[in-house]
């Protein structure tokens, strides 16, 4: 009886884990194994395609066209009221790294819009507006995306050291992003230069944000809508500079040194900012900003501090205006 009676129970207990068990949908089944195929496959096309040539030409086309227009539309702004006072001293922060010559982080406010900088740093023939650059021997896009370039430049860069005059090659490869105004370089092959490298970084500052008060723009949209197209946009232009010689010379030829590349970084600067002042044609900060002899020799202590030379050219504006 007992024997009976177990093996009644363990057939219950089997039943009732039968009874327990989710029930496949077997229709439901065979309905998404038939659309399986189907829905995989536009799947794999959707992911896959491609834009055909007039697609991605009207896409690109649409892009340029709308950065274009805003660019005129802030030249417009800065058409009507080109002065500013941005003929004010860079700020460079010079630091030594261990095995280094120097590290250079220069700052400056320019007046123009991003846009407009990162044209003029980014030109091919940017050697009319940097006059330390002699000539440029090659230039080649080994990458182009739209927005992002990979470029390999050589140039010949004028140095002058004492008594003596000269150009050198430099050899960088140049990476350059418009989306966020970045510009990245870095030697190909060491030579006399160790490491040359840096990068440059453009941000837009808002210059007649009270228009919008009691409102903050939180977009450059925004910002021109509230000034009603007027409002002006300039840049803080940030240059970040690594430079290791071959060969570190001990003091005082390494202080020697360290203060011509701090003077020819300001001379990008300096003329970063004549070139500003001759797009929006104002002359008389062109004809001060602009150095006539640009081989002078840059290790007079006379005029060393950077405050003071801006002085002297604020003082030279002001009498000429």
């Amino acid at each position: 009886m007992g024997e009976k009676e177990s093996s009644n129970s363990r057939k219950n207990v089997k039943l009732l884990e039968i009874n327990e068990r989710p029930r496949i949908n077997l229709p439901a089944i065979r309905g998404f194994l038939s659309q399986f195929p189907g829905k995989f496959q536009r799947h794999l096309k959707s992911r896959f395609k491609r834009p055909n040539g007039n697609e991605g030409a009207n896409r690109e086309m649409f892009k340029l066209t709308d950065a274009k227009f805003n660019l005129e539309k802030q030249m417009d702004a800065w058409r009507k009221n080109p002065v500013w006072d941005d003929n004010q001293p860079p700020g460079i922060e010079v630091i030594v790294p261990k095995g280094s010559l120097c590290q250079l982080k220069v700052k400056a406010n320019v007046g123009l819009p991003p846009d407009a900088i990162y044209n003029i740093v980014t030109d091919p023939d940017n050697k009319r507006v940097f006059k330390n650059i002699q000539e440029v021997l090659s230039r080649k896009v080994l990458l182009d995306e739209g927005s992002r370039q990979l470029v390999d430049i050589e140039q010949a860069a004028i140095w002058r050291f004492l008594w003596w005059s000269g150009t050198i090659s430099v050899h960088v490869l140049v990476d350059q992003n418009r989306d966020d105004y970045s510009m990245k370089f870095s030697q190909v092959k060491p030579g006399f230069m160790k490491r040359f490298e840096g990068s440059w970084k453009v941000e837009p500052i808002l210059l007649d944000e009270k228009q919008c008060h009691p409102f903050k723009p939180k977009t450059i949209s925004e910002y021109m809508s509230r000034t009603q197209g007027n409002g002006r946009i300039g840049s803080k232009v940030t240059l970040n500079q690594l430079v290791e010689p071959a060969i570190v010379p001990p003091p005082p030829i390494s202080w020697y040194l360290r203060g011509i590349t701090t003077k020819t970084v300001e001379m990008l600067i300096n003329d970063l900012v004549a070139e500003a002042a001759r797009i929006k044609g104002v002359s008389a900060i062109d004809d001060i900003t602009t150095d006539p002899n640009p081989h002078q020799d840059l290790s007079n202590e006379e005029t060393f501090d950077i405050k003071e030379r801006w002085a002297m050219r604020r003082r030279k504006q002001r009498r000429r205006l």
